[in-house]
């Protein structure tokens, strides 16, 4: 079933490049894929951001430890935080670095379904349209990866959010390197059109959980911080609109802050290859669940249609911080 739909995914973005959608920038309703549930109406997936180096740097070894856990908890899908090839993105759909950062590195049985990615300010140093052509597709039936989309899995409903074009100094001071801005210009009728959009989708949205991925953080503690162009436009849209948790990468970390004014949860899972930054900026401890400078990735599980858990795994596979939470009590495990 799920090879099938991996099939008719790939036939369906290659249907959407020949009619040039996947060039328009944000200036119609997002485009939605469907995910289905197992069929007890559960749902469980993987989230890993800043990966791409040709296994190195523990690339291969968050990978193994991801195999693993994603066949325990049988695993429906991966989330892909972005910056998903270093240093800068892919030069073309031939690029090697696609197979020899991501096919070749995710080869456990369990990682075998349907990869969901953003870009990061990484993958905008590279042709931006190789990542999004339905020719890496049609290489490996698992990649799927759009500037911003929806994708609904019943239960829950996700939004992916192309957030590098918000940040004001990748425009203004990019200092020596070189973005592919294709597609974006003019900037802000981009972001205005992105965000209406979001707003819309997050608005008549009926599902029971919310949840928002984009590249960079929203709150963070790390290395980069909070992201002020995001704090500024997209959080707010968030909270009015009920939004139950905001995953990201960005930062080469694992971390969990909750909002001190809502139930939104920050979620950063940011370690898939690099990190070890050694630098942490000081946060009110009842905001900061979970902080760990280290390599890892994270897991989701909607066992129902109230329940959510979620666990941070390091290197080694131990597991770090888990959390749950419900629609009727929100707590921490």
């Amino acid at each position: 079933m799920a090879l099938l739909w991996r099939k008719a995914t790939a036939f369906c973005l290659a249907i959407t490049a020949l009619v040039g959608l996947c060039s328009v920038s944000s200036v119609a309703e997002l485009q939605r894929f469907e995910q289905p549930t197992k069929a007890d109406g559960s749902l469980s997936f993987l989230v890993v951001g800043d990966w791409g180096r040709r296994g190195s740097f523990n690339q291969s070894r968050v990978a193994h430890q991801m195999g693993r856990v994603g066949e325990a908890l049988d695993i429906d899908f991966v989330i892909s935080t972005g910056d998903n090839f270093y240093d800068n993105g892919l030069s073309g759909v031939h690029d090697s670095d696609f197979e020899k950062s991501f096919t070749k590195v995710y080869t456990a049985p369990s990682l075998q379904k349907q990869w969901y990615s953003v870009l990061g300010n990484h993958d905008y140093r590279g042709k931006v349209m190789a990542q999004l052509s339905p020719v890496l597709t049609r290489m490996d039936s698992r990649w799927l990866c759009l500037r911003s989309f929806i994708l609904n899995a019943e239960i829950v409903e996700f939004f992916f959010v192309d957030t590098t074009p918000f940040v004001d100094k990748y425009f203004t001071d990019p200092e020596d390197h070189e973005y592919d801005w294709k597609d974006i210009l003019p900037r802000e009728s981009y972001l205005s059109n992105l965000l209406q959009d979001v707003e819309t989708a997050l608005r008549e949205s009926t599902a029971k959980w919310k949840i928002v991925v984009g590249h960079h953080a929203i709150r963070s503690a790390g290395h980069h911080g909070d992201t002020v162009e995001l704090v500024d436009q997209l959080l707010p849209i968030l909270k009015a609109n009920n939004v139950d948790l905001y995953v990201n990468g960005h930062d080469h970390c694992l971390e969990h802050i909750s909002s001190p004014d809502s139930p939104l949860q920050f979620l950063t899972s940011g370690g898939g290859s690099k990190a070890w930054r050694g630098d942490m900026e000081w946060w009110n401890p009842q905001e900061m669940r979970f902080y760990y400078d280290g390599q890892g990735f994270m897991s989701v599980q909607i066992t129902t249609a109230t329940q959510v858990d979620i666990a941070f795994y390091d290197v080694s596979g131990e597991v770090l911080h888990r959390w749950s939470t419900s629609k009727e009590m929100y707590s921490s495990m």
